[in-house]
């Protein structure tokens, strides 16, 4: 069973360049590469109050539930490590509180949309990132191949009504 996990790009307008908050892996799965904020739904956790805990203590920014905008879902399959399997709830947000600060498990640093550090990153996250950060909604299937780094296949399902995440109690 895939593990609940939620991620949240944080947003700005800095001297007219959009950037997006990502960081440094400092420890745990994926330390050394370049990550979105984020983490593991807790048991009875909703995947908002997860994604609001996760940003607090990975950067110190505080963003409020209403302030966080669903954009989809993506699902990472890793069928030699399944227990490494993630069902992944994407939040943006471009209102929120307070500056980036480095925590135990983050060095978080903006980057410009449209020069993402994608060479630093999970090799998924070209798959479906830059489309995230374009506005394109919806669900993404990344399949891992056998070495757990390079992508398998990449399925992009567009979103119809309602994403996982709207509202408060999701």
């Amino acid at each position: 069973m895939s593990a609940p996990v939620t991620l949240c790009f944080l947003l700005r307008t800095f001297d007219g360049v959009e950037q997006v908050l990502l960081g440094l892996k400092k420890t745990g799965f994926g330390t050394g590469k370049v990550v979105g904020i984020g983490g593991h739904v807790e048991p009875g956790e909703s995947t908002v109050a997860a994604i609001c805990r996760e940003v607090a203590e990975e950067t110190s920014i505080s963003v409020a539930p209403l302030d966080l905008e669903p954009a989809g879902t993506v699902e990472f399959v890793f069928p030699a490590r399944p227990e490494w399997d993630m069902f992944t709830t994407v939040f943006l947000a471009r209102r929120y509180a307070g500056e980036a600060q480095e925590s135990s498990e983050i060095a978080p640093r903006w980057y410009p949309v449209d020069e993402l550090p994608l060479e630093n990153m999970w090799a998924d996250a070209g798959h479906w990132l830059p489309a995230f950060l374009a506005g394109e909604r919806g669900d993404w299937r990344v399949v891992l191949n056998a070495d757990n780094e390079t992508v398998a296949s990449s399925t992009h399902t567009a979103a119809r009504g309602a994403l996982p995440g709207d509202g408060q109690g999701s």
